[in-house]
């Protein structure tokens, strides 16, 4: 199974979009499944459901840490590096999506209603973008790590 059908699964299965990129990719940085799902949990729904940075382009991010973030603080070398890849995750996911903001992906279909949850339903999956951006988010990182 690819990454990015790992993390089309784990969606339909009910994890938010951040769980489902940075889960799906775990087991190349050898961390453990649980783990992932709790470390990526809030920044589901553009960050606590408050609708800012898609949960897909989160779990990206941490996912591009784990290959190229510094262990040492003072190495501006890496962290040039991580913020490079970052930022070109963000630009081809931009070009497919128009945005990295949940609330402008989302374009008004899901307005913040707080911190509970949507109801998953054949409606919810018909209307929204999310399983899109998550399997987008999923090649996108799979090609870069390739590229890397």
């Amino acid at each position: 199974m690819t990454e990015k059908e790992k993390a089309r699964d784990l969606f339909l299965e009910g994890f938010n979009c951040s769980q489902s990129v940075f889960t799906a990719f775990c087991d190349r940085f050898g961390i453990d499944e649980e783990a992932a799902k709790k470390i990526s949990a809030g920044l589901g729904g553009g960050v606590g459901r408050q609708r800012e940075v898609c949960g897909a382009v989160s779990g990206a991010a941490m996912v591009l840490g784990c290959i190229s973030a510094p262990t040492d603080g003072s190495d501006s070398e890496s962290k040039k590096k991580n913020y490079e890849l970052v930022r070109e995750f963000s630009d081809r996911f931009r070009e497919l999506h128009g945005s990295i903001i949940c609330r402008e992906i989302l374009e008004d279909r899901a307005k913040n209603k707080g911190a509970v949850p949507d109801e998953r339903t054949a409606e919810y999956y018909k209307n929204r973008p999310c399983l899109k951006a998550v399997e987008d988010a999923a090649e996108i990182l799979i090609r870069m790590l390739d590229e890397n």
